[in-house]
């Protein structure tokens, strides 16, 4: 919906960042978030019909999020007619152990050009969220540097997620956020700050050039941290 407000709120001066809607459409459409891999010459999983899977396979919502919702199908003995007619469940190619998950950090200016990237190799999850991490640069790096450079619609942060083969060297993208994601803090730490692109670019209207001077390797680590209260009353 900001998407489509953002004229709107425009004529107060005031931006939204985002990209356009047709863009934004393709992020939360994970069906539609194949063809815009392959527009950017990006490989990502097969998508099965209902009728023809390939075991095991992978079931998760079209419109979902935090894989809430998202499971293996190891055999066509585990699916159950609750499964099939879900019509917001999708079945994909499974991708093996063997690759490891990546989520890119992309800053897009007002051009809807590149200016900065940042993998970050996801070590451990936690109910969807990343609870460590690490900035890598190389070969993915290289690879969606090549392809992202000018994304017509996109700007300011959107995030990129994909699978990578170490030892084969394959990459799979599977899904774009088109805002910042909930591992983004790793990022800044390394150097890349979005925020202040943001500022410059829309306040200060100034000219965002690319940066890739960020710090590679850099591993974060996340924890809960307990709150105390003292002398709490007994409300019952």
């Amino acid at each position: 919906k900001l998407s489509y407000a953002k004229d709107s709120f425009n004529k107060f001066g005031c931006h939204i960042s985002v990209p356009d809607p047709k863009f934004v459409a393709a992020c939360r459409d994970k069906r539609k978030t194949a063809d815009l891999f392959q527009s950017l010459q990006i490989a990502s999983p097969v998508i099965y019909d209902s009728n023809s899977m390939a075991f095991p396979c992978f079931c998760k919502p079209y419109n979902g999020s935090s894989s809430i919702g998202a499971f293996v199908i190891q055999s066509a003995t585990d699916l159950t007619n609750e499964i099939l007619t879900n019509k917001n469940n999708m079945f994909m190619e499974l991708i093996g152990k063997d690759y490891i998950e990546v989520t890119v950090d992309c800053y897009f200016s007002k051009d809807h050009e590149l200016k900065c990237l940042v993998p970050r190799e996801r070590i451990e999850v936690r109910s969807g969220e990343v609870s460590k991490g690490v900035t890598r640069k190389g070969l993915v790096y290289d690879y969606l540097f090549k392809r992202l450079r000018k994304i017509p619609g996109v700007v300011g942060c959107i995030t990129v997620q994909l699978f990578y083969n170490k030892i084969s060297g394959d990459i799979k993208g599977l899904e774009i956020n088109p805002r910042f994601g909930g591992g983004y803090p790793l990022s800044y730490a390394a150097g890349a700050d979005y925020p202040l692109y943001l500022i410059n670019e829309y306040i200060n209207h100034e000219t965002v050039g690319f940066f890739d001077n960020w710090e590679p390797n850099l591993l974060m680590l996340r924890y809960d941290a307990k709150v105390l209260s003292h002398e709490y009353p007994d409300i019952n």
